[in-house]
């Protein structure tokens, strides 16, 4: 064994210290200094030289304990059994070589079964009860100490103060996590943000935050949750011997668990619940950050035991991280379609939420001041699914010295037209309205852009040729082109101007919400184009209905009602309406009916290639019937459409005993409720 190099053990050094001080600004202070992905790659990089030096591992590292003593503002609780942490796996071979250990261990060449619970983005409690009554609870402090938070947490509703049920043992502990719902921490950030006061960067946060309040009082108001994820109690005889059935008997005594949850057999089905959380990730109304398998007998669990930190017979599979590190290189304003003057920070790229980021929205001055965002700061970047991503928050700490505070610019950055904020909105705008070229150009693109009108090929480069040149100053002049006035163009072959052509003459006929999202309404994205036709079904019935008939439409308030109303109302909106009319394109009514919806409920999956439709356009027919179309087959998948090169999921959908719709049978099905 080689000995370590005095840079080694420096490195080693730097690491413990390093964790132990956010291990203290994490559960002490509820002030992050640094990402999970971030505090996660330093712990494995310490675990790694410890792995590697076995002589350089002592007792006190973070990596033989949970987190750091707890704060002496509360009473210290020194927990009955020992709330230690999860190992985490990153990778699909890294769940595999875990599922492999537990079978090599237990001396079974059997699939083990286990319990695949969401792993919840909030602070772990300790609840304690004796016969029946709530006694104690305590947050997880550092695994072997915690804090007594018992007033706060009587506070929340989700969690009984009294066991239900006559079979309930003398001594009863529960463990669970307290989170935040999405909407609730919104809506409580909003409040904070109008009182001055201030944020927190995410729900997790806001969770721990609000729960280790010295007032209870506080607490209260706050709209946190518990989920409970075990139990234990002195005579083990009094429950079930699978977790499973466990978590089903805490349920009966009052405790919410996590309805996501579902058993898993081998190393493949815990894949594939992995993949289907993740799917339902950003549609869930709480934050997860992974899913926790645990092996499901009790008596295999007793037979895996523990490491120093760790059970062996369960393991955090984590998500990629929605929350990174990275730097303020530069803020340059851009100018939207509508003539919003947007503030973007330009930053160091960096790989989070599953893609490298380089950009991240700022959203409006207010936005700047109430971070305080400088050129140069180090930020927290956040991006959730298919979010845009944004700073939430700056670490002012390592503001360096040149760093430059953020101004508003006096003059458009496109067409040197002065820049007006009205007083009351966070929106700067440019007054050269119509006249802006960013805001013709912004109108076409996101016209052709695929969630619209999907035209192929009418990409920035050629919306900014064609306006340039003048052969196109709005949306209707695209449907006068011609391949040869194409052709003139530098660069634009024949071929690929009559592909143009064609792909303009394709986007005709597009249906209703397609078209209403692409006219660029003020606050209509895709659901709202969606629910409006859908109530509406025609064009000329959004265009006439008064801002209390628009509100009766879902996702339609108040302010979305005024845009819709004004847009109608402008005679050159109007006006280009008709000029599109002329121009041959005539938009398809809605022809289901609401409430009629034949496949409502039900989960559809597309596999393949379809010869008669793109994948978007068989998606929409689904979605006109009342389907949800999915990524990936399940067993609570109803049909599988498959077209020709179909591959797993057909497969899938066999073993399952899914019905499957080849091309031809899809196709009679549309046609019978006349949307071919």
């Amino acid at each position: 064994m080689s000995k370590p190099s005095p840079d080694t053990i420096k490195r080693v050094d730097e690491l413990r210290s390093t964790l132990e001080e956010h291990n203290y600004r994490y559960y002490a202070l509820d002030d992050p200094g640094i990402p999970d992905a971030e505090y996660d790659r330093l712990f494995r990089e310490l675990q790694e030289l410890e792995a590697e030096y076995p002589d350089l591992a002592t007792d006190d590292s973070p990596t033989r304990r949970v987190g750091s003593s707890a704060e002496t503002s509360f009473a210290e609780v020194v927990h009955r059994l020992p709330m230690l942490s999860l190992d985490n796996a990153f990778s699909e071979d890294e769940l595999r070589d875990f599922d492999r250990r537990v079978k090599e261990r237990l001396g079974s060449e059997d699939d083990v079964e286990y319990v695949c619970e969401p792993k919840l983005d909030g602070l772990a409690v300790s609840l304690h009860y004796e016969n029946g009554s709530l006694t104690r609870a305590a947050t997880r402090g550092d695994g072997y100490a915690g804090e007594d938070i018992t007033e706060n947490i009587r506070t929340i509703p989700s969690v009984p103060l009294r066991l239900r049920g006559s079979d309930v043992p003398d001594l009863v502990e529960v463990r669970g996590e307290v989170y935040m719902p999405r909407a609730g921490f919104e809506a409580l950030n909003k409040r904070l943000m109008d009182q001055g006061e201030k944020t927190f960067v995410n729900p997790r946060n806001a969770a721990a935050g609000s729960l280790r309040q010295k007032k209870s009082t506080v607490t209260a108001r706050r709209p946190l949750e518990m989920c409970a994820y075990s139990v234990a109690v002195t005579d083990e005889s009094l429950l079930p011997d699978t977790q499973w059935e466990n978590l089903q008997q805490v349920q009966r005594w009052g405790f919410r668990i996590n309805p996501e949850m579902r058993k898993a057999v081998g190393a493949d089905e815990c894949l594939e619940a992995y993949e289907e959380l993740m799917q339902k990730r950003d549609a869930l109304p709480y934050e997860i950050d992974g899913i926790v398998f645990k092996v499901n007998r009790l008596d295999y669990q007793k037979t895996l035991g523990f490491v120093s930190r760790a059970p062996r017979w369960a393991i955090a599979h984590k998500f990629p991280a929605q929350e990174e590190l990275t730097i303020i290189e530069d803020v340059e304003f851009q100018v939207g379609r509508t003539g919003a003057v947007t503030p973007v920070a330009r930053l160091k790229p960096v790989f989070v939420g599953g893609v490298t980021v380089s950009n991240a929205t700022l959203h409006n001055m207010d936005e700047i001041r109430r971070l305080d965002v400088h050129i140069g700061d180090t930020v927290f970047i956040r991006r959730a699914g298919d979010v845009i991503p944004k700073v939430v928050k700056v670490v002012v700490e390592q503001r360096p010295a040149n760093a430059q505070p953020v101004e508003l610019p006096e003059k458009c950055p496109v067409c040197g037209s002065d820049v007006i904020q009205i007083e009351g909105e966070a929106v700067a705008r440019c007054s050269g309205g119509l006249f802006c070229p960013a805001q013709r150009k912004e109108a076409i693109r996101h016209y052709a852009s695929r969630k619209a009108l999907d035209i192929e090929g009418l990409g920035d480069r050629w919306i900014d040729i064609l306006v340039d040149q003048g052969l196109v100053e709005t949306v209707a002049d695209l449907y006068s082109l011609t391949t040869k006035d194409l052709i003139r163009l530098e660069r634009m072959g024949e071929k690929s101007a009559s592909n143009l052509v064609e792909a303009i003459d394709r986007s005709r006929h597009p249906v209703l919400w397609r078209f209403l999202y692409a006219l660029g309404i003020r606050e209509v994205g895709e659901a709202t184009a969606k629910s409006l036709a859908s109530h509406f079904g025609t064009l000329e019935a959004v265009a006439e209905a008064d801002e209390e008939s628009l509100m009766a439409v879902q996702d339609v308030g108040p302010i979305v009602a005024g845009h819709i109303r004004s847009f109608f109302e402008q005679p050159h909106n109007r006006e280009t309406l008709e000029a599109l009319r002329e121009a041959g394109v005539q938009w398809q009514e809605e022809v289901i009916a609401a409430g009629a919806k034949p496949l409502q409920g039900q989960t559809w999956v597309l596999t393949g290639t379809l010869s008669k439709l793109t994948r978007d356009e068989a998606r929409e027919k689904l979605e006109l019937l009342g389907a949800r179309v999915a990524g990936s087959v399940s067993g609570n998948t109803a049909c599988v459409v498959a077209g020709e090169a179909a591959g797993s999921k057909l497969t899938k959908a066999q073993q399952l005993g899914v019905r499957i719709l080849d091309e031809p049978a899809f196709l009679e099905l549309l046609n019978e409720h006349d949307l071919l």
